[in-house]
């Protein structure tokens, strides 16, 4: 037999079905979390946009959980030897609603592995597709590209990349507070046991962050919540976002929203106290 570990390429077209059915109560969970009024949620309420991360969750058994929080490297993703990991974008096309009541179908494949050297050292970055089908139909509702970075420990004397300023032109803006409670409270709703969100000691002497990090998918449901709040009656068709700068509790931070010309394209993007772009994203409206 030969000790050479499989190559993380062969990963690439691995599938995973999971099933679930889309209840009310994390709508309302969220609905709260969110400082929404509280809100009428029946069988065939529509899921709002991004919402659908409220459902097929990791549930892992305890003993199968390492050392940050997160399950062990293994199983349907690859087995990426570096310690960190971080949600980098995502890409959704919203094709038809997700309702309270459904029983839906997600296939997850692993659609490409990308190993790259960078300024603090390898990176390896995962691409997961994920394809959401509501009550036997053929075709998905929602198509999802979700990217998952996996970098080195951080070493001192590490050089961050140079932060970017936010855009100046933003129609739309609303201040988050983010608070230890409204971390633990989404980490609680996405079942996330990822320590770098709730456990201040661990991010701060082990993976050398100076607070707790906000949620990557937090900043992107509230975007996403910032349209609709603005645009109450629009249907979104598509988002996309990028990370770019990790966001700490340590501060105050902003969601900003910008309507294009075209009536159907909205800038989005989330900035720091300093006002350094963190987050960068683009939705389209029907």
């Amino acid at each position: 037999m030969s000790d050479t570990p499989t190559p993380l390429s062969d990963w690439i077209g691995r599938q995973e079905v999971a099933h679930d059915r889309i209840a009310a109560t994390p709508v309302k969970a969220l609905n709260a979390t969110l400082d929404h009024a509280a809100m009428d949620v029946v069988d065939g309420s529509a899921l709002p946009p991004l919402w659908h991360w409220l459902y097929f969750l990791p549930l892992h058994r305890q003993s199968d959980i390492g050392a940050d929080g997160h399950a062990k490297r293994g199983g349907f993703l690859p087995p990426v030897a570096l310690p960190r990991r971080m949600w980098a974008g995502s890409q959704f096309e919203f094709r038809s609603p997700v309702r309270v009541g459904d029983s839906v179908e997600r296939t997850s494949t692993i659609a490409n592995v990308t190993e790259k050297e960078g300024r603090t050292g390898k990176l390896v970055f995962v691409k997961v597709r994920h394809e959401l089908r509501c009550n036997g139909a053929t075709d998905p509702a929602i198509v999802e590209f979700h990217d998952i970075v996996y970098r080195e420990a951080k070493q001192p004397g590490d050089v961050e990349p140079p932060p970017l300023p936010s855009p100046q032109d933003a129609v739309w803006q609303r201040e988050i507070v983010p608070d230890d409670v409204l971390l633990f409270r989404y980490s609680a709703l996405t079942f996330n046991g990822h320590r770098i969100h709730y456990d201040r000691k661990y991010v701060t002497e082990v993976e050398g962050y100076p607070g707790l990090i906000v949620h990557g998918p937090l900043i992107a449901t509230l975007l996403m919540d910032l349209v609709r709040r603005q645009m109450p009656g629009a249907e979104v068709a598509s988002f996309s976002f990028k990370a770019v700068r990790p966001t700490f509790d340590l501060h105050a931070f902003k969601v900003n929203g910008a309507p294009q010309a075209d009536g159907k394209t909205v800038r989005l993007w989330a900035q720091d106290h300093d006002g350094w772009l963190t987050m960068d994203a683009v939705a389209t409206v029907r």
